[in-house]
């Protein structure tokens, strides 16, 4: 998404709402986590998106995706998964987020050909 620009990144954005619209609609539900009670390998992988696209946003300056009043059902798990010890670390395999610095996201250092 970051290396998205114009109608590139209006078209991504909008893919990205409507994944998140089915797995609010279809994934999790009423459960508190995608399995039920507990965290699985489906909360430590879509843990992966949601800590990457907050890191995406706040390198841009986007909204959050992530509003309460658009996804309540994600907005619940998201709450439900930061309070889960140790799950940066689960999804990252570090105690810091910090490896990739907003300045050189938003510079288009990643960028690729």
């Amino acid at each position: 998404m970051f290396s998205s620009k114009g109608e590139e990144l209006e078209k991504t954005k909008k893919e990205t709402l409507e994944m998140l619209q089915t797995v609010e609609e279809h994934g999790i539900g009423e459960k508190k986590f995608f399995g039920g009670e507990s965290i699985g390998i489906a909360d430590i992988a879509f843990g992966s998106v949601v800590y990457g696209l907050e890191i995406i946003e706040e390198a841009l300056g986007e909204g959050a995706v992530f509003e309460a009043h658009r996804f309540p059902r994600l907005h619940a798990w998201i709450k439900n998964f930061k309070q889960v010890p140790c799950s940066g670390p689960l999804v990252f395999g570090v105690d810091s987020v910090s490896l990739l610095p907003p300045c050189r996201l938003a510079a288009g250092c990643c960028d690729r050909p």
